[in-house]
């Protein structure tokens, strides 16, 4: 047996000491309150619950305790979104959220809290552009022979979505008013069931997430017209943003990230958002996001409140035009 030095054993000593007090730091800056939990406003199953799972599992070494998550649906949101408000701040609970949280202040007027007082961003963790899709029988040549065949046309295109409000029926919604294309919006419970129904056919277009689209793009059953992400996405390098054909200026994509209520303790906030920019950087978080079709983000505390803000603003103009 090869026998280790002792400048060898010297190092391996202090970089595992160096870990156990980066370990220690987090318990320290975080108070121990037992089990901490993660609120995913959506049932188990949706992209943000997978997402909240997979950032448990690393949390929980990291902060030396266990971390739970606890799925409260319904509202769009609200009801998990009243559940940690409900809470006491004190136990440093966290919310898991999509891009649905900056659209439902322009849905709901009556919310039951004020989603930029009330509630405080931590850590915007990963995005993901969406793809405009169609059926390649359609014979459609670009995103710009679509735009100019639906001005032309006496009825609108239709498009699928999850549903009203959805992310994708943001997307929708978004396209035509920064495009002038007329599009009839026809709801469905998820993004897939809309998809498929241009796959088959029956709907002209639908705007799912990148991962979800790709398989069938590859296997020829849809054609990717348009990303509306602000630059061209890695996983398609070929298909043209509308930002750079028919809407200058659009960007849109579905994101994630985590919020607490606005009363937790600022250095414990702190604490928490260093300790998720962490897991952020592992490379099997970066790895497993990656083929989800998503892009980490790296924005934390104030600059995700500015972000959120803007997200707010943006959802709140794309309504108000579509009325």
């Amino acid at each position: 047996m090869k026998k280790i030095g002792k400048k060898a054993l010297a190092a391996t000593v202090a970089v595992a000491a160096l870990s156990w007090a980066c370990a220690g730091n987090a318990r320290t800056d975080i108070p121990d309150t037992g089990p901490l939990k993660i609120i995913v406003p959506f049932s188990a199953g949706a992209m943000i619950d997978n997402i909240a799972r997979k950032y448990a599992e690393k949390l929980s070494p990291r902060l030396g305790r266990p971390v739970v998550v606890e799925n409260r649906p319904g509202a769009g949101g609200m009801v998990g979104t009243q559940r940690l408000l409900a809470e006491d701040p004190k136990l440093n609970t966290l919310l898991f959220v999509s891009s649905s949280y900056a659209v439902n202040p322009s849905v709901y007027k009556d919310m039951p809290f004020d989603t930029l007082k009330d509630l405080s961003g931590v850590a915007l963790l990963a995005d993901t552009p969406i793809l405009m899709v169609v059926n390649p029988k359609a014979g459609f040549t670009s995103i710009q022979d679509f735009v100019t065949k639906a001005k032309s046309r006496s009825q609108p295109y239709s498009y699928g979505s999850a549903g009203i409000n959805s992310a994708t029926d943001m997307a929708g919604r978004y396209f035509s008013s920064e495009s002038g294309a007329p599009l009839e919006h026809i709801p469905y419970k998820a993004v897939h069931e809309g998809m498929m129904e241009v796959v088959a056919g029956r709907v002209d277009t639908s705007f799912p997430g990148i991962a979800q689209a790709l398989p069938y793009v590859r296997d020829g059953k849809l054609q990717a017209l348009a990303i509306t992400g602000k630059a061209r996405s890695p996983l398609a390098p070929d298909t043209p943003t509308l930002n750079e054909s028919v809407a200058p200026g659009f960007d849109y994509g579905i994101w994630y990230g985590v919020i607490m209520n606005a009363k937790t303790d600022p250095a414990v906030k702190q604490a928490l958002a260093a300790q998720i920019a962490e897991v952020n950087k592992d490379p099997e978080i970066r790895q497993w996001l990656e083929g989800q079709g998503l892009t980490t983000r790296t924005e934390t505390l104030q600059a995700f409140d500015a972000y959120i803000a803007s997200e707010i603003s943006k959802y709140g103009k794309i309504l108000n035009t579509q009325k």
